[in-house]
């Protein structure tokens, strides 16, 4: 458990330098109704969450985190464990003149770490619970933070997408990884997803997969109900090379027959009102 956090943290400190500088953060600054591509496609799923306060569970730099204030949430805060990530975040937020608390911590003590704090929205970005090794562990999390009534929204990318082995040279899509939660693979990569030519001070991750059916009965479990889950043929980054092409909106497809890969869900869940 301690190994993980140790070299994923790194990796992830490791990545905001690049991340500044390829995530086209000027659009930002330049323009105050600039959305990421990962929330404007939310959009149609997330609706309306004007008045809502929202808490972001692995932030990391902020544009999503800052997007889902410009959608007009009461409050907004970022959780992340990486202080260089979360530093470029408040720093985005304030040249945005956007009132948002950024606060570091592991995802699994966000509750202690929050406090009494709690949520109508909690909402998780794409490629998040690849990072955290006990999907049962991060449902009773979400579950904590959410208010009586309060709705868990997440796009992720979709297990089968994570058990593929890297791009080959034959072009074949084949299930080389665990598509259930295991103890972790580590992977050693020295780039991350936006260009750059200096390779990554800490390229070594732990990448953990959790089944669909898995991270459905977590949130059961905890206490949730499933209100809505949607797989999708792309997802906003090109972990397939070649095979791939870019479909707009930062969302890339398989070139040939994508109807053959489910590359990210999003899912939807409701905590219980008070009293039921």
């Amino acid at each position: 458990m301690e190994e993980y956090l140790t070299v994923n943290r790194a990796n992830w400190d490791s990545r905001v330098e690049h991340h500044v500088r390829g995530y086209g953060l000027d659009a930002f600054r330049s323009d105050p109704e600039h959305l990421s591509d990962v929330v404007r496609f939310d959009l149609p799923r997330l609706g309306d969450i004007t008045g809502l306060d929202v808490v972001h569970l692995q932030c990391h730099i902020g544009t999503d985190t800052l997007s889902l204030a410009r959608r007009g949430a009461r409050s907004v805060t970022g959780l992340d464990f990486s202080r260089p990530a979360l530093d470029a975040a408040a720093a985005l937020a304030a040249e945005c003149a956007a009132d948002i608390n950024f606060v570091e911590s592991d995802v699994y003590a966000a509750v202690d770490t929050l406090g009494l704090e709690r949520f109508d929205l909690v909402y998780t970005g794409v490629g998040a619970l690849c990072w955290l090794p006990d999907v049962r562990r991060w449902a009773l999390t979400v579950a904590a933070l959410l208010r009586p009534g309060g709705r868990l929204f997440i796009r992720e990318g979709h297990p089968v997408l994570w058990a593929l082995a890297d791009p080959r040279p034959d072009g074949l899509l084949v299930l080389a990884h665990p598509y259930f939660e295991t103890t972790g693979v580590r992977f050693s990569e020295p780039m991350t997803y936006v260009e750059h030519t200096e390779p990554l001070a800490s390229p070594d991750i732990i990448h953990f997969n959790h089944g669909l059916a898995q991270v459905i009965t977590a949130l059961t479990d905890a206490g949730l109900r499933l209100t809505s889950l949607e797989e999708h043929d792309t997802v906003p980054w090109n972990p397939l090379g070649d095979a791939m092409v870019e479909v707009g909106g930062g969302e890339y497809r398989l070139r040939d027959d994508p109807a053959r890969l489910p590359a990210s869900y999003t899912l939807q869940a409701l905590k219980a009102p008070a009293g039921c």
